[in-house]
């Protein structure tokens, strides 16, 4: 055991330092800097802005939260980084050793694959958390110019996309396992990311199924994140594709194993893979960390639709490009699910757009069906769900009880965010990325 173990912490210290020589990781953190701070400065204005900076008309801002204001737009830069950047230090990782042919003096030591793969994957997983120092030095600058911090949907927006860098460390690990060269990998990685895009314009376009299936995409996940929304059955998915990833990759990592026993492996691992994910779509529960509770109906019409057992069937003939049925879908039917995960709703339209469907009759009524009792509204707020609802049930409205958010207005201009995002950052990577090589040297 204590072999072993000492094994696997000099395989880890090798992988640190095939990290600190990599190129690609150097410059996904020089990139971290402007990337953050383009998106940090920006969000900074447009919410001082509408806070009454500079003769703006004062009080918008105090419907303003700083999840969505700040956090949502600073943490997106992070995407692009993990969609963009990240794969190519992964794959860089995973398949120089095999280029240079350290792989095959590592696979004469008898350590398992997996525990192989899984010491690239801690290292890759330490490189990102230092990328997120970028963020990080954002929100220490929101506080110091008084901006208003809530660490759970902080901490949500953090934890998605530390979720997404997961991903994308297991898709390009297995892709460098599986192909034997880099840039077929990196093509590889990129056809997948831009697959995923390709799912979400379709939901876009045609709903249905293919809504379904885009609610699990890495897009769609780093969304929800980002507006303080924490899904169970999505991160169950998140950690089954990480899993099934890395294991791919240890699969194919294995060298001495014929290549057809490994592809066999393979296709059994993507089968058990498919069902536990269908499995994962049958978990409901979720949870609310935004401070606006803006995921959520208010705490007393959730009590009373709690009370409500009967089933609850609902058909909007609305087309999936009709901005009434987006409006439905956020203000209202998206909290609905999350207080009666067995509601149905379904959408009824002849085409996609529904400009031609105007003159239907029935284009934009929505149908509510409750234990065999029917009524139609054409309202797509959360109010109009509620109250039609309630109607069927026989319940009597509840009186609002929660206190309402105003919100946290703050009209100052982004300091000094310009001279650390553009200046200090950059100097701080350069600077260390030369120490790191003259020391190696």
């Amino acid at each position: 055991m204590r072999s072993r173990r000492s094994a696997f912490v000099w395989l880890l210290d090798k992988e640190r330092r095939e990290l600190a020589a990599s190129k690609s990781w150097w410059v996904m953190l020089l990139a971290m800097g402007p990337l953050v701070g383009v998106s940090f400065i920006s969000a900074v204005r447009t919410y001082a802005e509408a806070s009454g900076l500079n003769g703006t008309s004062a009080g918008v801002g105090e419907a303003f939260s700083p999840l969505v204001g700040v956090w949502a737009p600073t943490f997106s830069a992070c995407e692009l980084a993990a969609a963009f950047l990240l794969p190519f230090v992964g794959i860089r990782l995973v398949s120089g050793d095999r280029q240079s042919g350290a792989l095959k003096l590592e696979l004469q030591h008898p350590m398992p694959a997996f525990v192989r793969l899984g010491a690239k994957a801690m290292v890759l997983l330490s490189a990102w958390i230092v990328a997120l120092l970028a963020p990080l030095i954002a929100v220490v600058l929101w506080r110091s110019y008084g901006g208003a911090i809530y660490l759970p949907e902080l901490a949500t927006v953090a934890a998605g996309h530390l979720l997404n860098a997961g991903l994308t460390v297991a898709l390009a690990a297995s892709t460098a396992a599986i192909t034997e060269h880099p840039s077929t990998a990196a093509i590889l990685t990129l056809t997948v990311t831009v697959g995923t895009w390709i799912v979400n314009f379709i939901a876009a376009v045609q709903g249905g199924v293919w809504e379904r299936v885009a609610g699990y995409t890495p897009t769609a996940m780093v969304g929800e994140f980002q507006h303080g929304l924490v899904r169970l059955d999505v991160v169950s998915i998140a950690a089954a594709l990480i899993a099934s990833g890395l294991v791919v990759a240890a699969i194919w990592l294995r060298l001495g194993m014929p290549v057809r026993r490994r592809a066999y492996e393979s296709i059994a691992l993507g089968a058990l893979t498919a069902a536990t994910l269908f499995a994962c779509t049958f978990i409901t529960p979720s949870w609310d960390f935004s401070e606006n509770r803006m995921n959520s109906f208010a705490r007393a019409d959730e009590e009373a639709l709690e009370q409500i057992h009967a089933p609850l069937s609902i058909e909007a003939h609305l087309a999936p490009e009709d901005p009434r049925r987006v409006d439905l879908e956020r203000r209202a039917l998206s909290k609905l699910r999350r207080v009666m995960p067995q509601a149905q709703v379904r959408y009824v339209s002849a085409t996609s757009i529904g400009i031609f469907e105007q003159t239907s009759q029935h284009y934009g009524e929505i149908w509510y069906d409750l234990g065999g009792k029917r009524t139609m509204n054409r309202a797509t707020t959360a109010e109009g769900v509620l109250e039609a609802i309630y109607d069927l049930a026989g319940v009597k409205p509840p009186v609002e009880t929660d206190e309402i958010f105003r919100g946290h207005p703050l009209a100052v201009a982004p300091k000094g965010a310009a001279a650390v995002f553009y200046g200090i950052w950059p100097a701080l990577v350069v600077a260390g990325a030369f120490f790191v090589r003259r020391r190696r040297a």
